[in-house]
């Protein structure tokens, strides 16, 4: 795999979104999070995903540009997250994930701290089994982009519910927007 680094360059990029509309990778304006997740019924993933829906009025005044990358559908993802506030990319392929070094593995799901989200997640947004060509034993990832396209930020995660939380993304964010403007040493 063809993991990253902070530090490396992410070249711009136009993506097209399960809205048909296109967002560019880095924004020359915010600060981009790009979160990977796994199929569009993952219980898991739309535990997560709400949580940033919930919050994505925050995120928008912190300036950071949020995008998520499910590797499912186009089809099942508007079924999920047609109303989502935010870029929903379709990668069924996985050329993103393969991109970005995003993995998977059969800890994903036995790792005990997954337990209690997967439950979770089932009562709060439903479970679909995943379709033809999704895996449910996908890692999740997060980078932080800056606006110059350079990887502030990232996180590999370890098991299916190891990624950053909105508090999280926003101290990130917070430390990122200072050592930018030269606050930070």
């Amino acid at each position: 795999m063809n993991r990253k680094s902070v530090g490396d360059i992410i070249k711009h990029r136009e993506l097209e979104t399960i809205q048909t509309s296109y967002i560019g990778i880095p924004n020359p304006q915010l600060l981009t999070h790009l979160q990977f997740r796994r199929f569009a019924g993952c219980p898991m993933c739309n535990l997560h995903i709400h949580s940033f829906v919930e919050r994505s009025a925050e995120l928008a005044v912190r300036g950071i540009q949020e995008v998520a990358v499910f590797h499912s559908s186009k089809k099942a993802m508007i079924k999920r997250h047609a109303s989502a506030p935010f870029a929903i990319i379709a990668d069924r392929s996985k050329s993103l994930y393969r991109e970005f070094g995003v993995e998977a593995s059969v800890l994903s799901v036995i790792h005990p701290k997954s337990w209690v989200p997967v439950v979770r997640g089932m009562f709060e947004h439903g479970v679909s089994l995943p379709a033809f060509g999704e895996s449910p034993l996908g890692l999740p990832a997060d980078f932080l982009i800056g606006m110059d396209g350079k990887i502030l930020a990232l996180k590999y995660g370890s098991h299916a519910y190891d990624q950053w939380s909105v508090d999280e993304l926003l101290e990130l964010a917070r430390h990122a927007g200072n050592v930018n403007h030269g606050s930070l040493g």
